[in-house]
């Protein structure tokens, strides 16, 4: 009788341990990290963040956000950033209101699902959110991301589909004289057997090579768009577009002849190297946002022997011409150009807009095909470029039938 108890409890404990699995992945939330989730800050236990006293932030199904921040010494707290303010469609930081306990709180919206940058203006100082674990990592002072999720995964996400591999290397330069980063994306089911097309795909001022990784969701958003069918399986290459320091008095002129030559010296023959890649300029594309846009412009556009694709991302010259003699001046650029596109935000037209047109009318002039897209709720920011990639530049890379528009 002892006996058959034992196993009787035995099985009851397996049972309700197994059950408890099976619940458990529901509950886990608000910055828990357990798994990759598409909607990591809605809080279904009700538990701090780990090192945190209280719930920052906390999004609801209804898509308003509620911030907190523990600060009894503080004066004025508000809501700051440029991507969530835009969202909240106001120019002016949003004041929180200060408890009994002298925990600031403040709810907004509701406003697009998207993951959106923000900051805490405390007395005064811009400063991350010290209780939201999705903090920026980037070449500029901190900032935290509050991630607003709508019924299921975004195209950002990470799916239950086929995942490729992202790996970081280190290579030395001798173009800048010391040791650099850049982060390859290899498709899901990569086989060294055959040959892939590479685009190189660059940050802009501020931003890290890992920026298109953490902050742009690449790697997720090929993933999903191969799954669906509609992109062409590619290397994507991110390297450290920054050779010189951005506040550098003459950062203008010395960028642009410094990352060319770390280009063509080191980058794509590394690339080359050790992938298994077409090496040919049909099978290569260069796209950046922001300084990567212009880096695309006034350095692809002038390696027309290494790319035949551009993707310039908010950015754009206002005198293209001049930017680029030999482009604009060559008899059989339509024939050597596949695929280009000039996008941008619907939120930055008095930012970069003038420079994006600039650049649009001066390819239209010779008949140059191109996307001329703007689209989106976003401005100069990654909701922007996350979607330019997604809904352009992807899709439109080595297809033998694409739209193009001029």
């Amino acid at each position: 009788m002892k006996k058959d108890y034992q196993i009787h409890w035995a099985n009851v404990c397996c049972r309700a341990t197994l059950m408890f699995l099976m619940a458990a992945p529901a509950s886990y939330a608000q910055q828990a990290n357990v798994n990759l989730d598409w909607n990591p800050q809605k809080n279904t236990q009700k538990l701090n963040p780990y090192g945190g006293n209280v719930i920052s932030p906390e999004v609801a199904d209804d898509h308003t956000i509620t911030f907190r921040v523990k600060a009894p010494d503080a004066q004025k707290v508000a809501l700051t950033g440029g991507p969530i303010l835009l969202a909240l469609k106001t120019k002016e930081p949003i004041p929180f209101v200060k408890g009994a306990d002298s925990t600031w709180t403040l709810k907004v919206g509701p406003v697009k699902p998207d993951i959106y940058v923000y900051r805490l203006l405390i007395d005064g100082v811009p400063v991350a959110d010290p209780n939201n674990t999705f903090t920026g990592t980037s070449n500029q002072p901190g900032y935290s991301n509050v991630i607003v999720h709508d019924n299921g995964p975004a195209y950002y996400d990470a799916k239950n589909v086929p995942h490729g591999n992202i790996t970081r290397h280190i290579y030395h330069s001798d173009v800048l004289n010391g040791e650099r980063e850049m982060y390859v994306y290899t498709p899901p089911g990569y086989d060294p057997k055959k040959k892939y097309p590479v685009l190189y795909l660059m940050g802009g001022s501020g931003e890290l090579a890992s920026g298109w990784m953490f902050d742009g969701r690449a790697n997720f958003i090929a993933d999903n768009l191969l799954a669906e069918g509609k992109i062409a399986p590619m290397i994507i290459a991110m390297p450290n577009n920054q050779v010189i320091h951005r506040s550098d008095p003459k950062h203008l002129e010395k960028t642009y002849v410094l990352f060319e030559e770390e280009l063509r010296k080191h980058i794509v023959p590394y690339v080359d190297k050790s992938y298994s890649t077409i090496q040919d300029r049909r099978s290569r594309a260069i796209s950046g946002l922001s300084m990567g846009g212009r880096h695309t412009e006034a350095v692809g556009f002038n390696a027309l022997d290494l790319f035949s694709s551009f993707g310039i991302l908010s950015a754009g010259d206002l005198n293209p011409e001049k930017l680029n003699p030999a482009f604009f001046s060559d008899p059989k650029i339509k024939e050597k150009v596949d695929y280009l596109l000039v996008g941008l935000g619907s939120g930055e037209l008095d930012f970069v807009g003038k420079r994006s047109e600039a650049t649009h009318l001066a390819l239209d002039k010779l008949g140059i095909k191109h996307d001329y897209y703007i689209g989106g709720d976003g401005a100069h920011d990654w909701g922007t470029w996350r979607m330019l990639l997604h809904d352009k530049l992807l899709p439109n890379l080595w297809q033998k039938t694409s739209s193009k528009t001029k």
